[in-house]
């Protein structure tokens, strides 16, 4: 059982409305150092709060964040709502206007051994203790994770689509993404959220690392509250909540890229030829067209060469881990066991903490990168269905970190969370 609850958001001054688009910023491990440099101008950016600067960021970004509640810079909502987020958009190619539909509330942030929000992507421990620390300075929570439920019926799009109507922002936003935001404070109407939600199970689609933060934050607090309830602010997490059986959800594939390999070109191929069907390509151009169509196949990418590797489909009866079969053929785990492992001799186990790599979903980067000598390789990826994403996540077993890029990301800043007590306390029981 899934418990949600109505959010009192903490949101930018009415006075800021007007340039809303200057203030906020990319999630924090999206953000490019260009982008960075460029928001840490502006003093009142979310990526202040988000990424703060300063050998002690976590410090820092206290400091900051109580300097913007006294001087007015940020107010919260007094009572809670429903904050219904779509988010506009059109990918290369596509001819008619996606919209993503969803809203963002507060939910428990339940353990992964519960089976109430379940995970399909692993974590890098640093990411993780980054997150912790801010949240543990801050109490503060300046974008929502983003958490899939299924619904065939889509009984909450009615209402949603009702409250963007009357928006409290509209605008236009660093990936050229128009965000719009409705506000459902009805109490009546957000008892049906509660209800159809409490009946879901959660799939985690993005913000891993911030989820298990506020996990990890949550034991640290339950531990130290000798009077724990499970009703506390801590144990509560903002989420922005999306329909996986919706039309317009999109999942962009991420390339991997390699840097400071031991092995040459032609040592990489001769050891990859046990596992995969190599084919040399005559134009780069042509990998993204060729690896589409065909299961486990991926574009290999050198300074000089390129090529498309397929695995033998005999070879996936030697994967060496015991995992359901429908994990073992996603295409991503083919490509971290055989390739990576078998391959280019990072093991499996070390591959979250190796710094030989490197993530990119931008494909002229990876061609630049490998073009320049920056990185040896570069491995192009397609994007996983969302089919193999809810597979996996109801098998109990997780796809390599960085599998999956829901496009487009949730913006930060545009609305904050609070786990303090003062800011949340509400009688939420009016809900109910």
């Amino acid at each position: 059982m899934a418990e949600i609850l109505p959010l009192k958001g903490w949101r930018y001054h009415s006075r800021f409305k007007n340039n809303l688009d200057d203030l906020t910023s990319p999630l924090f491990d999206v953000v490019s150092e260009k982008q960075r440099v460029a928001l840490y101008q502006n003093p009142y950016n979310s990526i202040h709060i988000s990424v703060p600067l300063g050998d002690d960021p976590s410090t820092r970004g206290k400091e900051v964040l109580e300097k913007w509640k006294s001087e007015k810079v940020i107010i919260q909502d007094q009572l809670p709502g429903i904050y219904v987020y779509y988010q506009y958009f059109r990918l290369p190619g596509q001819e008619h206007e996606s919209c993503r539909k969803g809203f963002i509330a507060q939910i428990k942030a339940y353990d992964w051994d519960e089976g109430v929000v379940l995970r399909h992507e692993n974590t890098i421990v640093q990411a993780v203790a980054d997150r912790t620390n801010l949240l543990r300075s801050t109490e503060f929570q300046p974008s929502p994770t983003h958490g899939l439920y299924e619904d065939l019926d889509h009984l909450l799009e009615p209402y949603m689509d009702a409250a963007i109507e009357d928006p409290i922002y509209d605008l236009e936003d660093y990936q050229g993404v128009r965000e719009v935001m409705g506000l459902i404070q009805d109490a009546r109407i957000i008892k049906v959220f509660l209800e159809v939600i409490k009946d879901r199970t959660v799939i985690l689609a993005d913000g891993h690392h911030r989820y298990q933060s506020a996990i990890d934050y949550k034991k640290e607090k339950t531990s130290a509250n000798p009077n724990h309830t499970c009703k506390e602010a801590y144990n509560f997490h903002m989420m922005y909540f999306t329909n996986a059986l919706a039309r317009d959800l999109k999942i962009l594939p991420t390339h991997r890229l390699f840097f400071d390999l031991d092995l040459k070109e032609e040592e990489i191929l001769q050891k990859a030829g046990e596992f995969f069907i190599i084919k040399k390509l005559n134009d780069v151009e042509e990998i993204g067209e060729l690896i589409l169509q065909k299961q486990w196949a991926f574009g290999l990418v050198f300074k000089n060469n390129a090529y498309k590797i397929r695995l033998i489909p005999e070879k996936i009866g030697a994967f060496g881990f015991e995992m359901p079969q429908v994990v073992k053929e996603v295409d991503l785990m083919v490509l971290h066991y055989f390739f990576i492992d078998k391959v280019l001799g990072i093991s499996f186990k070390e591959q979250r903490l190796s710094n030989n790599i490197d993530y990119e979903r931008n494909l002229n980067r990876c061609f630049s990168k490998v073009n320049s000598g920056t990185a040896s390789c570069a491995v192009i990826t397609k994007e996983v269905p969302m089919s193999q994403v809810l597979n996996v996540c109801k098998s109990g077993f997780t796809m390599p970190q960085k599998s999956t890029y829901f496009y487009p990301k949730a913006l930060s800043g545009l609305l904050f969370g609070s786990v303090n007590e003062e800011e949340f306390k509400f009688p939420y029981q009016a809900f109910k």
